[in-house]
């Protein structure tokens, strides 16, 4: 077994799951892949299987019935690599919009000393591709609207692609994460960020899907929205222990 895990989760993505893990099953250092999949419809769990079949020592499939949420995926993730002993846990979309070649670098990045590593599309401008304006502005926008409220320094505060040491989820209680969509990744940085976890963004190219379509939605924009204020709030009342 590897010492570094990425958790991919999965709701109808049999277009780009069994490519996705070829190219990351290929990279060094090794990388374990552990999908956690929402009873995708489309047959997205059994390619995941037959991808088990040819190396069951690096290819992991968690089958959960019905879609339950992006946050609560890699909660249940996260929770299993745990168990499994990683040091190094990763997470990554399923659609190559995180190119899994920049796995290398996160990783890289905790290896020197940081706690969490973000994939940012923004710390060098704006390194977006395929994305119509709109949903550009909007991006970068939320993540600006997210350090104003919340004091974090990161450029990229709702980014999905991030490598973790164990360390940070053996100090936070995973089942006090509240959040199930896309406002998961800002609270999971938040409540690192309080505890005074090392972290540093690395930069990286996002390229929209080109195969399946996007689990984004007006309610998972809300969310986040909503919840980053709420998260603000009782962060007022709550004690951070320091881990440094």
């Amino acid at each position: 077994m590897s010492k570094n895990l990425v958790v991919i989760p999965t709701y109808n993505e049999c277009e780009n799951i069994r490519d996705i893990i070829n190219v990351t099953r290929a990279l060094s250092p090794l990388f374990d892949i552990l999908v956690v999949d929402d009873g995708s419809p489309d047959g997205t769990a059994k390619i995941v299987k037959e991808e088990i079949e040819k190396t069951p020592d690096r290819v992991y499939l968690i089958e959960r019935e019905g879609k339950l949420g992006l946050g609560t995926a890699y909660i249940t993730g996260f929770k299993w690599a745990l168990e499994k002993g990683y040091d190094y846990i990763c997470e990554m979309d399923a659609d190559f919009s995180h190119d899994p070649n920049d796995l290398i670098r996160l990783h890289a990045a905790c290896v020197e000393g940081a706690d969490v590593a973000i994939g940012s599309r923004y710390v060098t401008g704006v390194n977006v591709v395929n994305w119509p304006m709109g949903r550009v502005l909007m991006s970068y926008f939320a993540s600006f609207y997210v350090r104003i409220v919340t004091g974090m320094p990161f450029r990229d505060s709702t980014a999905g692609f991030k490598c973790y040491s164990r360390s940070v989820f053996e100090k936070l209680d995973l089942n006090k994460i509240h959040f199930i969509g896309y406002a998961f990744q800002i609270e999971m940085k938040f409540n690192a960020w309080k505890h005074g976890f090392k972290i540093v963004e690395v930069p990286i190219i996002f390229t929209d899907r080109t195969k399946g379509t996007s689990k984004m939605s007006k309610g998972i924009f809300k969310e986040a929205v909503i919840g980053v204020l709420q998260m603000k709030i009782k962060s007022l009342f709550k004690k951070y222990e320091p881990v440094y």
